[in-house]
């Protein structure tokens, strides 16, 4: 059975089935929560998806997110105030700004708990990168001092390769 790609917003490729109506569209949407589900494991639950969230260390940036979005707003309300009392453009600016930046880094903020609800819990497991390794080349036309002096570095670097793949 042929498959067709799916690209869900997270932008992970998933491979469904054809569609029954037999439709030869290539392109679609899959939600987070479903896309890779295979009929042996477990649905993916809101409440396992968002308990991401819900760890001390995101309950922690939850708090400090919300007080800094609250002190914007009191320090837009303080140059509101210095603006009123007889304060030049610069205290109008801010009385604006403030509120603004509060604003911009609410968004930002919910952008990087999106992009925490949509990401894979498997992506950061041990081994799951692949390192390409090329070692360098040594030039050895021209210079005899500087083909030594490549042969050395490139001797050191093997040690310390070597060092390092012992020791972990």
């Amino acid at each position: 059975m042929r498959h067709r790609r799916v690209v869900p917003p997270g932008g992970r490729t998933v491979r469904r089935p054809p569609a029954p109506d037999g439709s030869r569209e290539r392109w679609g949407t899959v939600s987070p929560l479903t896309a890779g589900h295979s009929a042996g494991a477990p649905p993916v639950t809101v409440g396992a998806v968002f308990s991401r969230l819900l760890t001390p260390t995101w309950v922690l940036l939850h708090l400090v997110v919300a007080a800094l979005f609250v002190g914007t707003f009191f320090l837009g309300y303080w140059q509101l105030s210095k603006a009123e009392a007889g304060g030049g453009a610069v205290n109008w600016s801010y009385a604006l700004q403030w509120p603004l930046y509060g604003f911009m880094g609410l968004w930002f903020y919910v952008r990087m708990c999106r992009e925490e609800v949509n990401r894979d819990p498997d992506e950061e497991e041990p081994g799951s990168a692949l390192v390409l390794y090329q070692r360098p080349r040594i030039d050895t036309s021209g210079d005899p001092e500087l083909a030594a002096y490549n042969a050395h570095l490139a001797e050191l670097n093997e040690r310390a390769l070597r060092r390092r793949a012992d020791h972990g």
